[in-house]
């Protein structure tokens, strides 16, 4: 059901059955899935892929020019999984020559006047909070869920089933299965609650944690610490996710908190 007062580009590619409400504008080159609602002041500009059953609430911009003054008009996408609900007035770039690609993954929750900015790559089952800002580049694992008011430095990279929470500045890579907080940004034990409401086995979870207590707790050198880990844990996919992580990190990653003087 598409309202007379919204406007749709006659070349975009809408699925007959998805509701947009009035005062959206839909623009020619944009790919709307089946059963997705489309709010009233909705803006999807060209580039946008929307996948079926989404939810665009009221104010959002999806797939607006990069806020990049390296754009030179290049032909990129923003990509919207399955089942994502946009909250009011998110705004989502499209990519650059970098990615040539901004993606949102599925069953994700965008809540209200959160920023993704170009090049950004957001995995499945993420929930970003009021006002989240994500900056360029960024790449951000499954389950991940960022608190209101978290900004995120371009080129960091979150871990799957990481939380950050509220108020943080993100401005190193934040490993998976972690809680990342305070002031600077820190390790703040692992994200236990999170990981059983997900399936996860007391036994991986105790995993998880005797691997963070000596990459983060033990007060040691972080690369002799992933030796040791590497050494003395046994390989299963938590340890060697772990491990990659850290050891790819870019930017480094969060520290411990007070020296390592913290208990999990």
């Amino acid at each position: 059901m598409i309202q007379p007062l919204s406007y749709i580009h006659p070349e975009a590619s809408i699925a007959p059955n998805v509701v947009i409400e009035p005062f959206s504008t839909i623009h020619r080159d944009v790919v709307i899935g089946e059963g997705t609602w489309v709010g009233p002041n909705v803006t999807i500009m060209d580039g946008a892929r929307i996948g079926k059953n989404c939810k665009i609430f009221p104010g959002a911009v999806i797939s607006g020019e990069p806020q990049d003054l390296k754009f030179e008009g290049e032909v990129t996408t923003v990509e919207i999984g399955d089942n994502t609900t946009i909250r009011e007035c998110v705004t989502i770039n499209r990519g650059t020559k970098d990615r040539y690609k901004t993606v949102v993954g599925k069953n994700c929750l965008i809540q209200a006047y959160s920023h993704i900015a170009h090049d950004c790559l957001i995995g499945d089952n993420c929930i970003f909070s009021n006002s989240s800002t994500l900056a360029g580049h960024i790449t951000v694992g499954d389950y991940v869920v960022l608190a209101g008011l978290v900004a995120v430095h371009q080129f960091c990279k979150i871990g799957s089933h990481a939380f950050v929470t509220g108020g943080t500045l993100v401005r190193k890579d934040v490993p998976p299965f972690i809680k990342a907080a305070r002031e600077p940004i820190s390790y703040a034990g692992v994200n236990s609650v999170g990981l059983r409401r997900r399936g996860f086995s007391p036994e991986q979870i105790a995993e998880i944690q005797n691997i963070y207590r000596v990459l983060f707790v033990q007060n040691r050198n972080l690369s002799k610490a992933l030796d040791l880990v590497e050494a003395e844990f046994a390989a299963t996919e938590l340890r060697d996710e772990i491990l990659m992580f850290v050891r790819s990190s870019d930017r480094g990653v969060v520290r411990g908190f007070n020296q390592g003087k913290i208990s999990v």
